[in-house]
């Protein structure tokens, strides 16, 4: 479902389908992918923020940038955060997300859904998305409180006590069904787990302050 190129970022197959399509997640060995001039970024704020890009740079606070102009990279910044990928194919918009827990509680991938739709007109039906490497249920433990704020995704987590393990990548997946995207256009790097690896992925849980970022981004390529 996914493959790590030769420039060391992951890619979705699937979305190589669109030629006027570029995007990857970003690992600890694919340096400044993608390169600053012409990405747009944003100060993330662990909220369910998104924000419309029109041109390159820091645009403001907030976690999810959406556009439909070619040649602007939209990028989020994770270290065991999800970051989701979606594509609009019929309308030629993007998304790139930033899905903590406290954005996933949030459900900011309907955030940035609902702005596709009231920018670009949108249909969630036509979406594909991409949900990519993040720390895994193996390794995310959460206090009962915090597990308790996923059970309209999760019911078992309704009466959830500490030491709950949370898969944030599964939750993200429903919650992109939920908003109207195909099960079939939803892929998912399930066996991706940031903590546990190492050797490819950054991880905050895993290395502290001493954690790098690596970015996930997406854009519509100029026509030539």
């Amino acid at each position: 479902m996914y493959r790590l190129d030769e420039d060391q970022v992951v890619r979705v197959p699937a979305f190589e389908a669109f030629s006027w399509l570029e995007h990857g997640f970003g690992t600890k060995l694919s340096g400044d992918w993608p390169q600053e001039d012409g990405r747009a970024t944003l100060k993330q704020i662990h909220s369910t923020v998104t924000v419309v890009a029109g041109s390159a740079g820091v645009l403001g606070e907030g976690d999810a940038l959406v556009t439909n102009r070619p040649g602007i990279f939209v990028a989020v910044k994770t270290a065991d955060c999800i970051p989701v990928l979606l594509v609009d194919p019929e309308r030629r918009a993007v998304a790139a997300i930033h899905a903590g827990w406290r954005g996933t509680a949030g459900n900011i991938v309907r955030s940035a859904i609902d702005t596709l739709v009231s920018e670009f007109h949108t249909h969630p039906k036509d979406l594909w998305a991409a949900v990519g490497p993040g720390i895994g249920k193996c390794c995310y433990e959460v206090s009962g409180v915090v597990a308790q704020r996923f059970a309209a995704w999760v019911p078992e987590h309704a009466d959830a006590t500490d030491g709950t393990m949370l898969d944030l990548t599964e939750v993200n997946r429903r919650q992109l069904v939920a908003a109207g995207l195909d099960a079939s256009h939803v892929f998912v790097t399930s066996d991706w787990c940031t903590r546990c690896t190492p050797e490819v992925l950054h991880s905050f849980r895993r290395d502290g302050a001493a954690a790098g970022r690596m970015y996930s981004a997406i854009r519509i390529q100029i026509e030539k």
